[in-house]
């Protein structure tokens, strides 16, 4: 029993090593092109930022669809919403991606609805 345990926690500290890894190389890609991280992103101020799409979901909003993103660059995530889109060529879990828009706060989650966006490889 005490093998298991050793062998889950190496599994347990290989991944969160890869995140951090991860969250730093992102961190590192977006001060390279010279734009702000998500966590120092203002509200209310036009804005580019970029990261990985962690999840894409079809979430209806005021009967409308809306096709969601939550965006992560390392700092921190914003979640990304198109209005009137049930689907978005490219737009996929795990896609490196530049979104240009207005962050606002809703029900506490920093939001960017209908971002101007570019899909980016790594």
């Amino acid at each position: 029993m005490a093998e298991h345990k050793d062998g889950l926690r190496a599994t347990i500290s290989r991944w969160a090593n890869q995140d951090r890894a991860e969250a730093r190389e992102l961190r590192k890609d977006t001060r390279k092109a010279g734009l702000v991280t998500i966590s120092e992103a203002p509200d209310r101020q036009r804005v580019i930022v970029q990261g990985t799409l962690k999840t894409v979901t079809l979430r209806p909003r005021g009967g409308v669809p809306a096709l969601e993103a939550e965006l992560y660059d390392g700092s921190g995530s914003i979640s990304v919403v198109w209005l009137g889109r049930r689907r978005i060529g490219g737009i996929t879990p795990g896609r490196a991606i530049r979104v240009e828009g207005r962050i606002g706060v809703q029900d506490n989650q920093r939001v960017m609805y209908n971002p101007r966006y570019e899909l980016r490889t790594r």
